[in-house]
């Protein structure tokens, strides 16, 4: 069973990683052949493209310029640790044992605009690049053209091993679309987390965000290997909804109290 998450635009890399393993990432060819299409653009047409402010613009023509090939505890971090938004304030891998991370090693993947699948003890550099991104090059008009089934096919390889191979989705649609279903040899099991408000459930992105990180939290400090062993998922007051759930769509629900 594998957990995909979607990556964070926040990230972290002022923060010292510590004493943790790290490996290099995948698709370092893929990602140069995106960077080499980044590096000749102009911070105006990175501004346009990715509907950014000038200065955030600027940061990530920087970053482009900056990024090279080869992957070091200079210029580069594991990613559960440089992703820093409400997905990853949920997973806290700040403070997860060994353990946990050697398991959410061989379980999670993050997927990415840039670097295609990350695993959460890869090394990456800094970067602004979400997978919706329009951008033009040799596979087509965007990066869902470029990554193809490449994804599928990688995450079909790690699950072969397994006679009943599940995917459990915690990615964006956005993300998520990246992956070629016709592709996949999966199973694919939606995770939705809904709160009460304004007198019904609703899906509220902020909390739904830091819900999946806490799916995933879950899955990798209780070494989770089976699709049903995730209905007791109750962290932050979240309860699984059986008559509001099926075989593929997973529906935890939770009322805040005032």
């Amino acid at each position: 069973m594998l957990f995909l998450l979607s990556p964070a635009k926040s990230l972290d890399f002022e923060t010292p990683a510590g004493d943790v393993p790290h490996t290099q990432p995948l698709f370092v060819p893929q990602s140069t052949e995106l960077i080499t299409i980044l590096k000749q653009k102009s911070p105006q047409e990175i501004a346009s493209l990715m509907s950014l402010s000038d200065n955030l613009a600027g940061l990530n023509v920087a970053r482009y310029q900056a990024w090279r090939p080869r992957f070091s505890a200079k210029n580069a971090k594991q990613a559960v640790l440089a992703f820093n938004g409400d997905v990853y304030d949920g997973l806290d891998a700040k403070t997860l044992s060994a353990d946990d991370l050697a398991w959410a090693q061989e379980h999670v993947c993050i997927l990415s605009g840039l670097y295609g699948v990350l695993r959460p003890l890869d090394y990456m550099q800094p970067y602004r690049l979400e997978m919706g991104t329009k951008l033009p090059n040799a596979r087509g008009k965007d990066l869902y053209h470029f990554w193809g089934s490449q994804i599928a096919n990688y995450l079909n390889t790690r699950l072969q091993r397994d006679t009943s191979p599940v995917i459990v989705n915690l990615a964006s649609q956005e993300y998520f679309k990246a992956v070629d279903q016709k592709a996949l040899k999966a199973r694919v099991v939606d995770c939705v987390f809904e709160d009460f408000k304004d007198g019904k459930y609703k899906i509220i992105s902020f909390y739904a965000k830091r819900a999946r990180g806490l799916m995933a939290r879950f899955a990798t400090t209780r070494r989770l290997s089976l699709p049903a062993q995730l209905k007791v998922f109750d962290l932050d007051g979240y309860a699984f909804e059986a008559t509001q759930s099926s075989a593929e769509c997973m529906v935890f629900r939770r009322r805040l109290t005032d």
